[in-house]
């Protein structure tokens, strides 16, 4: 029962992630990536405050007793990842499509993997190879990549693929260590709202008559996607690991390109049908793959 509301959470968190590509596109009318980020952010830090205050501010005290150097480094490690990937595929989609920023931002499907092996020395389930290279294919098929060429914002996504991958990896470790979800959220939704401000302060101009012009896109993003989908990944992990959790995420890829079909009339032909049905079979396949080798031993 935990394991299947962690596969819910996930797949919220994914869905809520695919569809906030519209909200980021289209939010920047009027404002700047960096703006939109820092409002967004802190938007999602105030959603989530009051609900950890509510469940975790008695526990965090406990949970912290033998612990809390290791709780502080490993919540700004998650907070400065999260603010180096969201700030390069925020400035990315200034220079290319949504289509384009969620297929270059699944990268962190391989990477993850790859970064434990090489740095963790762990062994992975051989299932997630063929998963990550069905959920490759399978993004490479939603974006018709194959009319376009290489741009700055897709060079920009495939370097913000690396802080999305340390971003799932670090929420890893401190979720098997500590259980506050909403604390970590909350703290690193805050950590990406303050450091977008000190950028933004610095190249563009917080203008709050423009801010409120996207203000929709704003608390979608900010409230669902920065808020609430960052909190539903933290428990997922708790039952999910690093790797096989980045394959179910890649279904971020499958949700923007259903989105775009649905809200802003981008046609869906049958390479994006193919390219849903690749990421689903590599999802399905992470996933039950090595409940067969259980159930035999």
């Amino acid at each position: 029962m935990t394991k299947t509301l962690s596969l819910f959470s996930a797949l919220t968190c994914t869905f809520i992630w695919g569809t906030t590509f519209i909200a980021q596109d289209t939010g920047m009318d009027k404002i700047g990536p960096f703006t939109f980020n820092a409002v967004r952010f802190f938007v999602g830090f105030l959603a989530i405050l009051p609900f950890m205050f509510l469940t975790e501010l008695k526990k965090i005290k406990y949970q912290l007793k033998y612990g809390k150097k290791t709780f502080v480094k490993i919540s700004f490690l998650i907070g400065l990842s999260l603010f180096l990937g969201s700030a390069l595929q925020q400035v990315a989609l200034l220079y290319t499509d949504v289509a384009n920023a969620a297929f270059f931002t699944i990268f962190y499907v391989p990477l993850v993997p790859i970064i434990i092996f090489l740095f963790k020395k762990k062994t992975i389930h051989w299932s997630v190879w063929p998963a990550v290279v069905l959920c490759l294919i399978g993004g490479y098929l939603l974006t018709n990549f194959q009319d376009a060429t290489i741009r700055l914002g897709d060079t920009l996504v495939i370097l913000g693929a690396l802080f999305w991958s340390t971003h799932i990896i670090f929420t890893g470790i401190i979720i098997a260590k500590f259980d506050l979800p909403l604390t970590v959220g909350a703290i690193q939704t805050l950590i990406v709202a303050l450091l977008s401000y000190i950028i933004g302060s610095i190249y563009e101009e917080f203008i709050f008559e423009n801010i409120i012009n996207e203000i929709y896109s704003i608390l979608y993003a900010g409230i669902l996607s920065g808020g609430f989908a960052f909190v539903l990944q933290i428990y997922a992990q708790k039952n999910i690991l690093p790797a096989p959790a980045a394959i179910i995420f890649s279904l971020e890829g499958v949700f923007a390109t259903i989105a775009a079909w649905f809200l802003l009339n981008q046609i869906l032909d049958m390479n994006n049908i193919l390219g849903c049905f690749f990421i689903l079979c590599g999802v399905l396949l992470s996933q039950l793959l090595p409940l067969v080798k259980k159930k035999i031993y």
